[in-house]
């Protein structure tokens, strides 16, 4: 008999205890957890207060992750962050500037989205950048200065773009990219490429360019097709003062759909070991 009521006496004390632990939890979730406590969970997200709006025709160089509502959101919900690697490729809503980055991004695919510009901001935090991708977006407008901190760049793509002029580039280039852009002789600098000691490909296809622009030695790949070339001459390629300079390592060049005649010019592909693609008669 005791040890039946002994029992129900444990039977009703469990009772009691789980419905205050009910009443403890419904509390909670009706707002007795102090509001600092609920700030701290549910809103680290928004820790980065939104901008001020701003008219449309004044100009505004301050980083944000896109365009619209998305302005107030840190990028790596807009985009993937995967270990260094950073994915913005296509974002809804529009991307219209490059994005604050994680400080030790080593490479950002930012393809086929609407940045329209890119300033001296943009990349002045991030100098761990090892390759930058930008490839099929509206930049019509490089600050000179954009890519001076990027000591460690190697690889760089902005093809697909509306570039009418190249900005300084970093000196450890390998990979250049500038294909489908509006690019003219007169927006390439005589030294844009001159210092890229290191660059292996150089590709320059489908822009406006009226004459071949200096090409390092190191250059393996280089692509001219589809421009407006009119002419080479010994010093394009080779040194007219030096009958014995070789270029082995340029292997490949690239210079149909331009409307120079290569035939007319035979001693300007005498140092390298393949002649050019492109239109001999």
């Amino acid at each position: 008999m005791k040890e039946i009521q002994f029992t129900w006496v444990l039977v009703l004390w469990l009772a009691a205890a789980s419905a205050r632990r009910l009443d403890h939890d419904s509390r909670l979730v009706r707002g007795a957890l102090p509001a600092r406590q609920l700030n701290g969970y549910f809103l680290w997200k928004s820790r980065r207060p939104k901008r001020a709006l701003l008219p449309a025709d004044e100009p505004d160089d301050s980083p944000t992750p896109s365009g619209g509502d998305s302005a107030d959101l840190p990028t790596c919900l807009l985009c993937v962050c995967l270990s260094k690697s950073v994915y913005c490729e296509e974002v809804n809503p529009d991307m219209t500037t490059v994005p604050p980055l994680p400080k030790e991004t080593a490479y950002l695919y930012a393809r086929f989205n609407k940045i329209k510009k890119i300033s001296k901001k943009d990349f002045s935090d991030t100098v761990t950048l090892k390759r930058i991708d930008l490839t099929g977006n509206l930049i019509s407008e490089i600050d000179d200065g954009a890519f001076s901190k990027l000591t460690l760049l190697e690889e760089l793509s902005l093809a697909e773009n509306r570039l009418v002029k190249l900005p300084t580039l970093p000196t450890k280039l390998t990979s250049f990219n500038a294909n489908n852009n509006f690019l003219k002789t007169k927006g390439v600098k005589a030294n844009t490429f001159k210092k890229l000691t290191k660059l292996a490909t150089l590709y320059l296809a489908d822009n406006q360019l009226e004459a071949v622009p200096y090409v390092p030695e190191t250059v393996r790949i280089l692509h001219l097709q589809n421009n407006n070339i009119t002419d080479v001459n010994q010093n394009t390629f080779c040194r007219s003062n030096d009958t014995y300079y070789l270029r082995p390592s340029l292997s490949e060049v690239r210079m149909e759909g331009n409307p120079v005649v290569l035939s007319k010019y035979p001693d300007s592909f005498t140092c390298m070991k393949v002649l050019p693609v492109g239109r001999y008669r």
